[in-house]
């Protein structure tokens, strides 16, 4: 449904009489700019989701433009927040906390059948400089909805793409969980997974290495981060979509899906259930050990329900805050290459104009014309001869 176009002059009143600020953005009235301001309006309200207050329709310039007026997100980027952390240390339960809310987002976005394709650390807002501010995700830009055709866009930022944006391939959703892994893989070491030899914004190399998946976990950035962690973003990063994390086993992993605060001792587990010391935690921890897949793939709800219960993200600091301090000033440039390199990148083909040769004016094809004018008439006066 889209929202009711407010009044200009009454924006007026809304700044006047409004006790708390409001953030805008303005864009030029165009389908692609209704379909953002469509997307983000079916969106708003949603859980960690920025929300919009309002949305007004006037001229600007000389041209018609649409105001869209959302909450005030005052505490900035989450990677600003965390390169002013300075020597307090980022812990893995943290980065485990960071991400359910993200995923909290996504999961209603996909749940309303959107994909928001450009789900990236600059569109993650916190709502004020306080330690309880709430995470939220915007910029619906290059959102689709996905319940009609495959996504078909080349539309993303490049050290968030996942590989089958890359090529000619159909993509959906999935995109958005390639997006998760790599945001959880800076999250948790402070770099990305994939980065350009060359300066450029995404390079033939950078490329290859996203399409074929080519990345490590190299130390000493690594060397303490758990192995469910690690293990999740193999999921994540999975070069087939098909075989991805959707997001729902994304949220019932037991990294994300466990509540550090309210998790079970194991004590206080068998005394709910009514178990002695040697009952069935020991039973499960027979079971679990002899598992090697992911939680999230276990067949019994009992089982797989009673781990995620007693599992416990580490509070193990993180190497990130000192990383992207060191490389604070790395990090701005790669945000501007990435943000320059995506008027190239990012083709709607339902906005591509497709040209009519006859009447198209390419200064290559005329002089391809001439020189077949040129050709006819020759042969015509060698057959009239």
């Amino acid at each position: 449904m889209a929202p009711p176009l407010s009044r200009w002059d009454d924006i007026v009143a809304l700044i006047l009489n409004s006790s708390s600020q409001a953030g805008y953005k303005l864009l030029y009235d165009s389908p692609k700019a209704r379909q953002e301001v469509d997307h983000h309006w079916q969106a708003s309200g949603g859980p960690h989701i920025v929300c919009i207050l309002d949305v007004y329709e006037n001229m600007h310039h000389g041209k018609r433009c649409l105001l869209m007026i959302m909450e005030c997100m005052e505490g900035g980027e989450l990677f600003s927040r965390i390169q002013e952390r300075g020597d307090q240390a980022f812990t893995e339960r943290e980065a485990a906390e960071i991400m359910r809310d993200i995923g909290t987002a996504i999961q209603f976005l996909h749940s309303h059948n959107i994909a928001h394709r450009d789900v990236k650390p600059e569109n993650l807002l916190y709502t004020s400089k306080e330690k309880d501010a709430v995470l939220k995700l915007t910029d619906f830009g290059f959102a689709k909805e996905t319940t009609q055709n495959a996504l078909q866009t080349p539309c993303y930022t490049p050290y968030y793409v996942a590989p089958e944006v890359l090529g000619p391939e159909k993509y959906d959703k999935s995109c958005d969980m390639w997006s998760l892994g790599v945001i959880m893989y800076i999250l948790l070491c402070g770099f990305p997974p994939f980065y350009s030899n060359t300066g450029q914004a995404i390079s033939p190399g950078m490329k290859r290495r996203i399409r074929l998946g080519q990345y490590g976990f190299p130390n000493p950035e690594w060397s303490e981060v758990s192995e469910d962690a690690k293990q999740l973003i193999r999921l994540l990063l999975k070069t087939d979509p098909t075989e991805r994390l959707t997001i729902t086993q994304f949220m019932n992993h037991p990294w994300i899906n466990v509540s550090p605060s309210s998790s079970h001792s194991r004590q206080g587990v068998q005394q709910e259930q009514g178990y002695g010391a040697g009952g069935w935690w020991l039973c499960l921890e027979a079971l679990i050990q002899g598992w090697n897949g992911p939680m999230h793939t276990v067949s019994n709800p009992w089982v797989r329900d009673s781990f995620q219960q007693s599992m416990v993200v580490p509070q193990t600091p993180l190497h990130t805050a000192r990383v992207l301090q060191e490389d604070k000033d790395h990090w701005d440039e790669v945000k501007e290459e990435m943000t320059s390199a995506l008027a190239t990148m990012r083709v709607d083909y339902d906005q591509v104009k497709i040209k009519d040769l006859k009447t198209s004016n390419n200064r290559l094809l005329n002089k391809r014309r001439k020189k077949q004018a040129g050709s006819s008439s020759a042969t015509q006066g060698c057959n009239n001869q």
